[in-house]
């Protein structure tokens, strides 16, 4: 038997002796507060469906909607025959959603950071990236070709620092952050990171994946949280969170998003957004304008919760968003207390290396504007018997 592939075996062995190995979960039923997972009903503490809006009638209703006028698929990139009138309204809306010059639509946040890095630097620039940037933005900046150089987390001064020691070594130069740091929960200080790249001329991306529907005013993100329109180039978005369906979006920069259109390699070489999915995110643009009521319920939810966490005595780490990391240490720890909460009927899952630092596993608890008081309570009364029965806390 030919030996080329026994490498994974091995590797998966490891995975497996270490407590590494992802065992994935099946869901058969919708998104929402609750979920049937691998065939039991559970609370569910793990989704990115901030405000219920994968579930939402009128999402739901859009999509349908748009299948029976338009059909499914597109059937090209959107260069030769795969633009649709839809797609072109859902970027005149989401520019408008986010006060921006333009937007531009790609198949998912992870597509949509991997095209616009290596659009705008290449060999030669400088990329100067938050050491705890996303995977997807990780990817972009290794296409991308240009050097990459890391900054402390969330720290203007190291960036700063960092710009000043590379100063005259580079054609054009490039600072990405992430807007909500997806596995902590904390955002960085903008207003003080966009002072840094007007100083040095330098291009401003923020990848506001977990911003979007979260922060700022009706959840427009951390660009509008902090006010700082007109003074971000770039604002990398996904629609697979809290607007509920699947797809990205760029937006900011009208040349910029311009140059994207001719440059951008998955909006050139990729199939386009599907129509229920453009439809879909469409319904959801609609309820964020029309009310705050969810993310006011959203935010209410999170520091209730968050709040009797840390008095039962749980470490919630540095969160500043609704994403609330329960802090274990070891992966062991983080993998048993997950096993032992969906025997109690809550499924939260835990988070590892390489997902996370080896040594900082957590339980990571994502709360929605579709938890009701009873389902929080219930999630509390769960943590406080595993966190005891572990030892966790008193």
């Amino acid at each position: 038997m030919p030996q080329k592939l026994t490498w994974i075996d091995e590797e998966l062995q490891n995975l497996q002796e270490s407590g590494l190995y992802n065992k994935i979960r099946t869901l058969s039923s919708p998104q929402g507060a609750w979920l049937v997972v691998d065939g039991k009903r559970v609370l569910n503490f793990c989704s990115n469906n901030y405000l219920g809006l994968a579930n939402h009638p009128r999402v739901v209703a859009a999509a349908q909607e748009a299948m029976a006028q338009y059909g499914v698929g597109p059937g090209a990139v959107r260069t030769i025959a795969g633009t649709m009138d839809l797609h072109l309204q859902l970027e005149k809306r989401m520019a408008a959603f986010k006060r921006v010059e333009d937007a531009i639509t790609f198949q998912s946040g992870f597509t949509a950071n991997t095209g616009t890095i290596p659009a705008l630097v290449g060999k030669g620039d400088m990329i100067f990236s938050d050491e705890l940037n996303h995977a997807s933005i990780i990817d972009g900046c290794r296409l991308s070709g240009a050097t990459i150089t890391r900054y402390a987390h969330a720290d203007s001064a190291s960036l700063e620092a960092a710009i000043g020691e590379h100063k005259g070594t580079y054609r054009r130069g490039l600072i990405i952050t992430d807007g909500v740091f997806s596995m902590d929960g904390d955002f960085p200080p903008l207003d003080k990171i966009v002072e840094v790249a007007e100083s040095h001329d330098l291009m401003l991306m923020v990848d506001d994946a977990h911003g979007e529907g979260v922060l700022g005013e009706g959840g427009r993100g951390i660009v509008d949280h902090f006010k700082l329109h007109g003074r971000v180039d770039v604002e990398v978005g996904t629609f697979s969170k809290a607007f509920g369906v699947v797809g990205g979006v760029v937006a900011g920069n009208a040349r910029i998003i311009e140059w994207l259109r001719q440059r951008g390699r998955p909006f050139l070489f990729s199939s386009a957004v599907t129509v229920p999915d453009v439809a879909a995110t469409l319904a959801s643009v609609d309820i964020l304008e029309e009310s705050t009521a969810l993310v006011d319920k959203l935010w209410s939810n999170a520091s209730f919760f968050k709040r009797e966490m840390q008095a039962l005595g749980f470490d919630t780490g540095k969160s500043m968003t609704p994403i609330t990391p329960v802090m274990l240490g070891e992966v062991t720890l983080a993998r048993e207390f997950s096993r032992r909460l969906y025997a109690e009927n809550v499924f939260a899952m835990a988070l590892g290396y390489p997902t996370v630092p080896v040594g900082l596993a957590r339980i990571r608890v994502m709360i929605s504007a579709t938890h009701t008081d009873a389902d929080l309570e219930q999630a509390l009364q769960a943590f406080a018997k595993v966190g005891k029965d572990l030892g966790v806390i008193a």
